[in-house]
């Protein structure tokens, strides 16, 4: 199944306590079982003013819908060709 990364602009993002990264959270796995399975939070990464989230779904159109039922911005979409790390380089 795809990965996808997505980029979501929350100006402000690094600034969140605790208790608002679990009410996201919270909507997030809300969300995600009203789309079933299919759709899967990996994790995310949280930088100043955005929030980057790894994503396993069957298409761009589920991540979408995941981004709209659940309020959140879904500035970039893309999916992942491939993983490298420095093992790559073995």
């Amino acid at each position: 199944m795809p990965k996808y990364v997505i980029e979501r602009e929350i100006p402000g993002a690094g600034k969140l306590t605790p208790e608002d990264l679990n009410g996201i959270s919270q909507k997030s796995c809300s969300v995600l079982s009203e789309l079933g399975p299919q759709v899967q939070w990996v994790h995310s990464y949280v930088t100043d003013d955005k929030i980057y989230c790894v994503y396993i779904a069957p298409d761009e159109a589920s991540v979408l819908a995941h981004a709209e039922k659940g309020g959140f911005p879904a500035n970039s979409v893309a999916e992942v060709k491939t993983i490298i790390d420095p093992t790559t380089a073995e």
